[in-house]
């Protein structure tokens, strides 16, 4: 998992943004555009095309048959199982595609979520971050847990622990910058970046050890060793992203509807059934 973000990381903080974060728009319509496109050539690459196109004109005659003897149950029964039984012949010669589609396209979308799901806090914010430990690792209790601050960012409570190993900070966020939190475990120590003021940019609101690190790869996963599990900020700020749906659902409604668009527009061009 480490080694595939730090990739793709690599990889699409490379080539995304090329109009700057304050310009979402380019991305946003360019990548669930190629989404499509990519979907379209995995389907007809692995699909079995022919099936599908079978599968799909005997729903229509047996549909049709029981719109045309609506009123003779003989026929309007038996067509229907048929129908139905050749859907689900048409949904299976789908599942395969859809196996392979996954990992790039929510590779994409997660990358998109990254750059553009987040804004910086404003100065002034306060901000909850939350530690919670690996029991796997164990060791390290929560009161052995403690947070160095930088210059800009200030405490404004003491720590909230708890027994099943969390602790939560609140932070104040009293400068602009890319503020790099430090958190102490015994001996372990890892970092969070909370990003305050200034430009539109790339913000991470999680670092995790968990399958969600594969969600949220903009900073490193915690060391296998580390008895921290997760470091995450609450308080996060969706970024304004003008006519299109801000936040990560937003991204994700967009991205999956305009793939879908744009696959179903292009799927002639590209000789693929669908």
């Amino acid at each position: 998992m480490a080694l595939f973000n730090h990739l793709t990381t690599a990889l699409f903080d490379a080539i995304l943004a090329p109009l700057g974060h304050g310009r979402p728009w380019f991305d946003l319509v360019l990548w669930p555009v190629l989404g499509g496109i990519t979907a379209l050539l995995v389907i007809k690459a692995v699909s079995n095309q022919a099936g599908i196109t079978r599968a799909k004109g005997r729903i229509q005659v047996h549909l049709l048959e029981v719109v045309l003897f609506r009123d003779d149950l003989r026929t309007v029964f038996p067509a229907t199982a048929k129908a139905l039984a050749y859907n689900l012949l048409y949904l299976a010669y789908n599942i395969v595609p859809m196996l392979v589609m996954i990992v790039p396209m929510t590779t994409i979308l997660v990358q998109l979520v990254s750059h553009y799901a987040y804004a910086p806090l404003r100065v002034g914010d306060s901000v909850t971050m939350v530690v919670e430990l690996d029991d796997a690792v164990g060791g390290v209790a929560a009161a052995d847990v403690t947070l160095d601050l930088p210059d800009g960012v200030v405490l404004e409570a003491p720590p909230v622990r708890t027994a099943e190993g969390m602790v939560a900070w609140r932070l104040s966020a009293q400068t602009a910058g890319d503020h790099l939190l430090r958190v102490h475990a015994g001996a372990s120590v890892e970092d969070k970046v909370l990003s305050v003021g200034g430009p539109a940019r790339k913000v991470s609101v999680l670092r995790t050890k968990g399958w969600e690190a594969f969600l949220y790869p903009s900073e490193a996963v915690p060391a296998s060793g580390s008895p921290i599990a997760s470091i995450s900020i609450l308080n996060r700020r969706d970024a304004p992203l003008g006519p299109f749906p801000a936040g990560e659902a937003g991204i994700l409604a967009w991205f999956f509807g305009a793939s879908l668009l744009a696959g179903f527009l292009l799927k002639d061009r590209f000789g693929v059934t669908i």
